[in-house]
């Protein structure tokens, strides 16, 4: 396993920014980019789940790491949330919806390995 030496080089930072990007071309085109409300929401999580995994990385421990991790894991499932919202309204298809939800499920669970392995006991 390589070292981490930067929040970049962290697997769980790099696909919540591939979320990122994915999110914010997905809410700049149809009815979706029309709804400003849940279009800020949904943006607004996935950054989420990106920039805490990259300020709990400069935290001064552990466990306030692994605070900031939960944070991000949350905002993903945030991220999910809404897009069952876009699809029921119909903004998305469902095939858009299970390729979007499954980039939240793979930063998700990356995540959540991160931090059961800083809190896990020694």
């Amino acid at each position: 396993m390589p070292l981490i030496r930067r929040f970049e080089d962290i697997q769980g930072w790099q696909e919540a920014r591939k979320l990122v990007k994915t999110i914010y071309v997905l809410t700049n085109s149809g009815g979706f980019a029309k709804d400003f409300g849940l279009c800020n929401q949904i943006q607004r999580a996935a950054v989420s789940t990106m920039t805490n995994i990259a300020e709990g990385f400069d935290c001064e421990s552990k466990i306030e790491f692994a605070r900031f991790l939960g944070i991000a894991r949350r905002s993903a499932v945030e991220v999910q949330s809404l897009l069952y919202a876009a699809l029921d309204i119909g903004y998305i298809t469902e095939s858009k919806f299970n390729d979007h939800y499954d980039q939240a499920q793979k930063a998700k669970a990356l995540i959540g390995g991160l931090k059961r392995s800083l809190i896990k006991p020694s």
